[in-house]
Parts: C-alpha cells; structure tokens; sequence
C-alpha cells in the first residue's frame, strides 16, 4: 500500500501543476502526395457504423476565452492568427490521437484558433474526427505510403517501421506554402498546457525547435559502423549534437522548404539501406541533419519516455521539473495498459482525456 500512498501525492501535485497553467477548408495538399483513390475514399461515411469498430464520445465544446481574435472561418488555413498543430491519424494509434486533441482544447485559452493538420493514409477517418469534434478547425491531408516504403530499413520495433511514422519528414510539401510553421506531435501524448506557449517558441536562426537532453548517451543512437567511418561522422562537423526527441517539434517550413530537408533525410535514409549506421526508425536521420542545430525548449514540453523502452514498455517516472507535455513514447502506451487492467501509475493522467467508447 505504500505505493499507493506515494503515488497519490505524486497526483496532487501533478493536480497542482496542471491548475497553475493558463486556463490549462482550404487548398488541396500537393498532388505528389494524393492517392488518385482518396477522393473515393472520403466520400464513404460512418455516422451510423464506425470503422474497424470503433466509437468515441463527442467532445464537449471549447469556446475561446475573452481577448482571442475572432475566429475567421472563411479565411481558412491560411488565416495568419491560427497555431497550427500537425498529427497523424491511424487504427492503430488512433485513440491515442484523439485524446491528444481532447487535451490541447481543453487546455488552450483560444481553441478556435488551433488548427489541426491530420496526416493519414486510411480511410474513412475524416468523418470520424468530425462527428468527435463537430466544431475542429482542421484538415486531412492523405500520405501516400510508396513515398516512403522503399526507404524504411528494420528497426528495434515494427511500430518504427510504419510508413506514416516517416510522414513527418514530409510537412513542407504536404501543407500549404501559407503555413509557414507548425507544431508537429506524436499521437501518444497529452498537453496539459496553452498550446500557445509552444506555438510562440523563438527559433532565430534554427529550423526546428525541441527539448533537448544533452546528457543522454548520443552515441548509442548509431552503430559502430557508423562511428569508425568518418565520411558519416563528419555529418556532425562544427556541430555539438544532443539527442531530441521528434514527438514533439517547432519547425520552420519556410526554412526548410527553402533548406531542401527533406531530401537531406531521405539521402541519410538511402545510406542506411546499404550501410546499416543506426537502429532506430525514423529518429536518427533527424538527428543527423539537425542535432546540434536545434531550438531549445524547456523540458516541460516533453516528458518523454513515459512508455517504457522500446521493448518491455516498463512503467517510469516523470523527470523533474513542471509538466506541460506527457509523452508516452516507448512500446508501452496507456490505452492498452488501462484496457489490460495493468495499468502504470502514471497513466492515470492520459485517461480523463480518453474519449474511446466500444461500437453499439
């Protein structure tokens, strides 16, 4: 009982925290990346039988909050008070998505002012989204998972190897040229903070902006093939490379348009197939194009690792410091804990945002 006993005052101070923080459509996606199948595709309909079973509860709504601009909905995506949120959207990850939305509005002093940019490549999804958030400022943007395929290698875990994990890579040409940054998050995390503090990061010169955790064994992230060759290592020349996490990014899309990184990744990606330098999926190509380069964020913006590692998915503890972000990034994710009901303490948290209900 004297875990009990701790973990309840974990609780309340997490309580604390969360109470302290404020008040915790448009242009067609570049053709290069629609299917010639999905206009199809979104003309089918679920409002009276959900996809692959599922069924979720309709959010309450989330008015802004007095001194938000006026929300302009026939200016679209391209409205210039906007922040502008990108997550993808999949069966398998899906509850984990939408209770991530369900935490950004409840926390935000001017929802109506998100916009969402939903990455997907099922089907059927849009109307899912809205008939959970009739009121949700968003897009869905179909990925085409060929894009990719080719140049995934085998990781430590076959979550890492799905094409739509690598969709992030791809932001710059997948939203419009009048989106000219975004917040990109992974599909297990909650926000318990106004999403507006993220969204009003500086970059100044940087590209992207992320936690970084320059304790953390960066050379772990790469093979030793990688290491004892110096046409890869120079990579990180000039350069003091930490390890970030990618579940949580501010990214400057006129740079990177402008930067062509994309195609620096995908090169990283093509060296991988032949020499095998790292293990791990989509991460360590971002790594190698900007660790060292990056924008730092306070620590409160991701609470990673709450997941476990990428193969037990072990309960863990948050690091010290305030929380505004909870990330469950490893194999262990919160839905499947509490459904198993063998759940981590901390999944406790990710719960109330849930809005998963079994099909009638």
């Amino acid at each position: 009982m004297l875990w009990i006993t701790r973990f309840s005052g974990f609780f309340s101070v997490v309580l604390v925290i969360i109470a302290i923080s404020p008040s915790l459509h448009s242009f067609p996606p570049a053709e290069a990346f629609r299917s010639s199948h999905l206009d199809e595709y979104l003309r089918f309909s679920f409002s009276d039988s959900p996809p692959h079973g599922f069924f979720f509860r309709k959010s309450p709504l989330f008015p802004n909050a007095v001194g938000c601009p006026t929300a302009d909905r026939d200016s679209g995506v391209c409205n210039p008070s906007l922040v502008h949120v990108a997550i993808t959207l999949d069966i398998e990850y899906l509850r984990g998505s939408i209770a991530a939305v369900n935490s950004i509005l409840q926390h935000s002093v001017c929802p109506e002012s998100v916009f969402f940019h939903f990455l997907v490549s099922e089907i059927d999804l849009e109307s899912l989204v809205r008939s959970t958030f009739p009121q949700l400022n968003f897009k869905v943007y179909y990925f085409d998972p060929e894009i990719v395929r080719r140049l995934i290698s085998s990781s430590v875990r076959q979550a890492l190897e799905q094409p739509l994990n690598y969709a992030r890579n791809y932001l710059a040409d997948l939203l419009e040229p009048c989106v000219r940054r975004v917040i990109y998050l992974d599909s297990d995390l909650i926000v318990v903070d106004d999403i507006a503090k993220l969204w009003e990061t500086r970059l100044g010169p940087k590209t992207i902006g992320a936690p970084e955790y320059c304790h953390a064994n960066f050379s772990k992230y790469f093979t030793s093939a990688f290491w004892s060759d110096e046409r890869f290592t120079d990579a990180f020349g000039g350069r003091k490379p930490c390890y970030f996490n990618t579940g949580v990014m501010v990214v400057d899309l006129e740079k990177w348009r402008r930067m062509g990184y994309t195609k620096m990744i995908e090169k990283w990606m093509e060296i991988q197939k032949s020499d095998r330098i790292y293990e791990l999926g989509s991460l360590p190509p971002f790594l190698l194009v900007f660790a060292g380069d990056v924008a730092p964020i306070e620590h409160r913006w991701n609470q990673h690792g709450l997941g476990g590692d990428n193969v037990k998915g072990s309960c863990r503890n948050l690091h010290p410091g305030p929380v505004s972000l909870l990330h469950w990034s490893g194999s262990g994710k919160p839905w499947f804990r509490l459904d198993s009901r063998r759940p981590c303490p901390l999944d406790t948290l990710w719960a109330p945002y849930d809005l998963y209900g079994h099909s009638r």
